[in-house]
């Protein structure tokens, strides 16, 4: 099964659809257990929060590929891998791990020795795996560190899950502060893996705007401009800030801001989108596009001359609220508590879900890693979704996503969607990654130069 991520495949598919927890610590050693009891009811909403990104950030420690540490792409626990792929990892997955990872260092899920030798295998495999430009592929074979091709012309470097990588990576660098040789090391290296990024190559030949792929064998034929709005903001912030390879401000605002045109008067359900939505102007896209460059950039009080960006992510998560509790296509089961629209496996292959093309189908993490915008309304879906019970829940927490019309669901994860939950959940309650990426001084400089400003 072909999980496609790629927002040129969505807007096409979208067209044509019109305080430290006291939880248990995980150890790292095999596991050989399914999981563990589900508890009934929990005292506190924070006991329940803690339950939840523990178990959540299990895909990124337990579900880790052995030689790598790094995200498996995909998790079947019906053991069933049409495409073979169980030991395929996925970059920008894996990035949001890592920031799962430092929340797991941080509330003692895992202790700061377990997460640090976690951590250095992982850059260690990232050092010996191939990489283009300093860009690495979207998939890796784990074991060996080989590309393994996304497609048949996607088999070189993928700048965007490259940055959804870097992000999380850039995060654990600032989180690693003490005078260890274990820590200091781990950010001299990360420092290397950043700089060897070569963010101006991905201009092609010096144009203003960033291209998501190149390969060693067709070199620019995906032919993909990063044109905004969707998943990709994180790109142009990294590659204005990157202390070796900067672009100009010019590939941000004639690229990405396409000279101005990003703006839009969109309102679906009296919440301005501010940005236009590629591919899904009117209703708003898949509620990944709040969640992936937001890991760690942070949008409270983040301005510049296009948007208020806690408008943008707000006001899209609570557009894809209403939608769902107005619920238009009649579903049986949409309402407060079971809300969510984004891409994830669906019940006919995978799909980008959002209003524009609702299947019926309920994805977790589109609320869950909604919290630090949508609180309230985040709170309930996920005590909806744990009213469910183990219908929709097995050893790394709720499956994919379930159609609660229907009835279908599977014993399925992937990690793009799974390995959100911790770091925003954390974004939420003490803006963890938001802090630690924010305070890295080329971000400071990068966001400076193409114009945001911060008013807090």
């Amino acid at each position: 099964m072909r999980h496609l991520i790629y927002t040129a495949a969505m807007s096409v598919l979208l067209v044509m659809c019109a305080c430290k927890s006291s939880t248990k610590a995980i150890v790292d050693e095999p596991d050989t257990t399914t999981h563990e009891t589900r508890p009934a009811t929990f005292a506190s909403d924070d006991e329940m929060l803690d339950y939840i990104q523990r178990i959540h950030f299990n895909y990124m420690w337990d579900g880790a590929e052995p030689t790598s540490g790094l995200a498996c792409e995909r998790i079947h626990l019906d053991g069933q891998y049409p495409e073979h792929d169980q030991d395929v990892v996925t970059t920008g997955g894996s990035g949001f791990g890592i920031a799962g990872l430092i929340v797991a260092m941080e509330r003692g899920f895992i202790t700061r020795e377990q997460g640090v030798q976690r951590l250095a295998k992982i850059v260690a495999f990232l050092e010996r795996a191939d990489r283009f430009h300093g860009v690495w592929p979207h998939w890796l074979h784990g074991p060996s560190g080989k590309v393994k091709p996304f497609g048949q012309k996607d088999n070189g470097g993928d700048l965007v899950e490259s940055c959804f990588l870097m992000q999380g990576l850039l995060c654990a660098r600032q989180y690693l502060n003490r005078d260890t040789e274990a820590e200091k090391a781990l950010v001299q290296r990360i420092n290397g893996l950043w700089q060897a990024m070569e963010f101006d190559c991905y201009t092609r030949g010096g144009q203003d705007v960033l291209y998501w792929h190149w390969s060693p064998t067709y070199g620019w034929e995906m032919n993909f401009p990063l044109e905004g709005y969707n998943e990709c903001m994180i790109v142009y912030v990294l590659a204005a800030a990157s202390p070796t390879h900067s672009v100009p401000e010019s590939c941000y605002h004639k690229g990405w801001a396409r000279s101005g045109a990003i703006t839009s008067t969109a309102a679906p359900y009296g919440y301005p989108l501010r940005l236009k939505h590629n591919g899904a102007e009117a209703t708003g896209g898949p509620l990944f596009w709040a969640h992936y460059s937001w890991i760690g950039l942070d949008p409270r009080g983040l301005n510049d001359r296009y948007a208020s960006y806690w408008d943008v992510v707000r006001n899209h998560a609570m557009s894809n609220y209403a939608y769902c509790v107005e619920n238009p296509k009649h579903y049986s089961g949409y309402g407060p508590d079971c809300w969510g629209l984004t891409a994830s496996y669906s019940t006919d292959g995978y799909a980008a879900h959002c209003p524009g093309n609702d299947r019926g189908v309920i994805t977790p993490t589109a609320a869950l890693s909604s919290m630090p915008y949508t609180p309230q309304q985040s709170m309930a879906a996920l005590k909806g979704f744990y009213k469910h019970g183990e219908s929709i829940w097995g050893k790394y927490g709720f499956y994919d996503a379930f159609s609660p019309a229907s009835g279908w669901t599977q014993p399925r994860y992937l990690a793009i969607d799974q390995c959100t939950i911790a770091p925003m959940i954390e974004n939420y309650r003490t803006g963890l990654l938001w802090n630690l990426f924010m305070s890295c001084p080329e971000v400071k400089q990068g966001l400076q130069k193409l114009g945001f400003t911060i008013s807090k």
